[in-house]
């Protein structure tokens, strides 16, 4: 299963959703988990990870997952060359490097990356920057390329953002 994470910022808490899905390629997903938490830390440039961690780590309680499962944030694993790791990194390391985590961000990162990959879709001359840990990232590079979707966005990971916009309780649903 590929599980893929938001996080949207209203001025007293953060709404997390997490859409499940069986493939790279699926159209529709499987399972929406949702949970609303309070903000635990101030924006901080440069340390994005301490705001957002917290929630996915929350709402990866109510998910269980088994071995080959994959997760995907919105957001940057890695961030240059010198080792420095994102909040994709983080999580990696919060799950003891026991699930890949990819990383695909809409906003390019100033600094070079060697792992950092550009990824066009559809008739878009603006790329998604993608970076993996415990995944071949070209590999994954290929595969959001081939998700469902004719538009720069895939259509779950537009989805994904939509839902997490939408002020209200989602919870579970199947």
């Amino acid at each position: 299963m590929i599980y893929a994470f938001d996080t949207f910022y209203y001025e007293d808490l953060a709404k997390t959703v997490c859409i499940a899905f069986e493939n790279w390629t699926s159209e529709t997903e499987s399972v929406i988990y949702s949970e609303n938490t309070e903000i635990s830390s101030d924006y901080q440039s440069g340390a994005f990870y301490k705001r957002e961690l917290p929630c996915i780590l929350s709402l990866l309680r109510k998910i269980d997952l088994k071995e080959g499962d994959l997760i995907i944030v919105d957001g940057y694993v890695t961030l240059d060359n010198s080792g420095k790791i994102g909040l994709g990194g983080y999580l990696y390391q919060s799950l003891n490097k026991k699930y890949p985590v990819i990383g695909i961000a809409k906003n390019g990162f100033a600094s070079e990356d060697d792992l950092r990959r550009t990824v066009f879709r559809g008739e878009s001359k603006t790329p998604l920057f993608l970076t993996a840990i415990g995944s071949d990232v070209e590999e994954a590079k290929t595969n959001v390329e081939n998700m469902h979707g004719l538009y720069r966005m895939p259509t779950l990971l537009k989805k994904l953002d939509q839902l997490t916009r939408e002020k209200d309780e989602l919870n579970v649903r199947n």
